[in-house]
């Protein structure tokens, strides 16, 4: 009998695929307990149009992050911070301080995660800083640090 996976089923098949199982699997266990769907044309054709769906979706995600990266690049986001002779800074710049900046004064939120920032800022001056906007896509923001 031919099934449609509704729950991920360790050992048999993940959820949306379409795969034969025995009969007496199907019915006894798999349908009972709302694991499967039986593979009729009218679900088949749900399942396609779920796919379909879920796929501009991605497409639509991947979008709004190019967007997001086109917006990022123009920006110079400054953040303030105290320093001593030579440029060093007391403290350092970290991806939070830099999350937040963005929030409050751009109004662009993103999570303190994204920004990939190797090591804390401890210098005055600019500094580019990558930030991963979606798996396929990753933005640059420049961070200009300036003394209080």
């Amino acid at each position: 009998m031919k099934v449609i996976f509704v729950k991920d089923v360790k050992g048999k098949g993940k959820k949306g695929e379409v795969k034969n199982v025995s009969d007496g699997y199907a019915r006894n266990y798999l349908l009972k307990y709302n694991m499967a769907k039986e593979a009729t044309s009218g679900n088949m054709k749900e399942l396609e149009a779920k796919k379909n769906k879920q796929q501009e979706e991605a497409q639509k995600e991947v979008e709004e992050a190019e967007q997001l990266k086109a917006k990022l690049a123009e920006i110079d986001v400054e953040v303030k911070a105290k320093s001593g002779d030579n440029g060093r800074l007391f403290g350092s710049i970290t991806s939070k301080q830099i999350a937040e900046v963005l929030k409050e004064t751009y109004g662009h939120k993103i999570d303190k995660r994204k920004i990939e920032l190797d090591s804390p800022i401890r210098s005055l001056g600019y500094t580019n800083v990558p930030v991963k906007l979606h798996q396929e896509v990753t933005g640059t923001i420049r961070v200009h640090v300036v003394e209080v």
